[in-house]
């Protein structure tokens, strides 16, 4: 029997709001998702420009679609988190959720936290407790399931991409770094999970992580209104079988190279992230 292959889409850091061009790119991308019959759509935060209602609800008309038909999972991003504070709205319940969709299991952490009420505070929140969390729901992850986590903020060391990011990490300001326990998730849902999806960094990239039969891939999706595009995976019975590719909403091709080469290394002694060969 010929088992079904499904498209995963992820998404992030759309800042709606942000402009009204910006706006249009993001409804253009949920129409471009629909017309090439996308199985599943995850989003991870920064939904919302300024955090707030206004934008969550131009948000909710763009992509009611897919809402309604089962097939969009979102997450808080620290931008969420600004103004009238969405991530209640976007994430009710605990910090850490799971939730299956054909062919996929996805826990979704939120990696804001209070603190993300200021702009300069946008370094994520993870706890042991969330850990735990994350531990205890790999347990129940269903067979022949892709197992996706998603969360905003960065598990592995990026680049700056800012001149205030550079400044800011040079004078040791805790707001640029990736999240301080990434390196003990990572080692927590080894071997149980497939991808694991954030944004925050508005440059796509993707890292393989352990030599093992079953390893963990990293990928940073960018800001898909920037870059016009949504990252697309192919998967069966719980294997990828394609991706990342990139599904364009724009006419024009993609002027650079969007998944470029990093050698961002985890934490000394602890194992080199390879870029991915896409």
């Amino acid at each position: 029997m010929l088992r079904q292959a499904r498209k995963l889409a992820h998404l992030s850091d759309l800042h709606i709001g942000r402009s009204p061009e910006n706006d249009e790119r993001a409804e253009r991308l949920c129409r471009t998702l629909l017309e090439v019959g996308i199985d599943h759509v995850v989003v991870t935060g920064d939904l919302t420009h300024r955090g707030r209602h206004r934008e969550l609800e131009r948000f909710d008309r763009a992509f009611a679609p897919l809402r309604q038909s089962g097939r969009l999972t979102v997450i808080p991003g620290n931008h969420d988190r600004l103004g009238d504070d969405l991530g209640e709205a976007i994430m009710p319940g605990p910090r850490v959720q799971a939730e299956t969709a054909p062919g996929l299991y996805l826990i979704r952490v939120d990696s804001t936290g209070p603190h993300n009420r200021s702009l300069i505070a946008s370094h994520g929140q993870l706890e042991g407790d969330d850990i735990d969390a994350v531990d205890a729901l790999l347990d129940r992850a269903p067979a022949g399931h892709l197992v996706a986590l998603l969360l905003h903020h960065h598990v592995l060391p990026l680049p700056e991409e800012r001149t205030m990011e550079r400044i800011s990490s040079w004078i040791g300001l805790r707001y640029t770094s990736e999240l301080a326990l990434g390196r003990e998730l990572l080692e927590r849902i080894r071997g149980r999970c497939d991808l694991v999806l954030h944004g925050h960094r508005h440059t796509p990239r993707g890292f393989r992580l352990f030599d093992d039969r079953r390893p963990v891939r990293v990928f940073n999706g960018g800001s898909s209104t920037d870059l016009g595009r949504a990252c697309i995976f192919t998967h069966v019975a719980g294997a990828l079988t394609t991706g990342p590719w990139w599904l364009d909403a724009l006419a024009a091709p993609p002027d650079q190279d969007l998944w470029p080469e990093d050698n961002a290394s985890a934490a000394h002694g602890w194992a080199q992230p390879r870029p991915l060969a896409l």
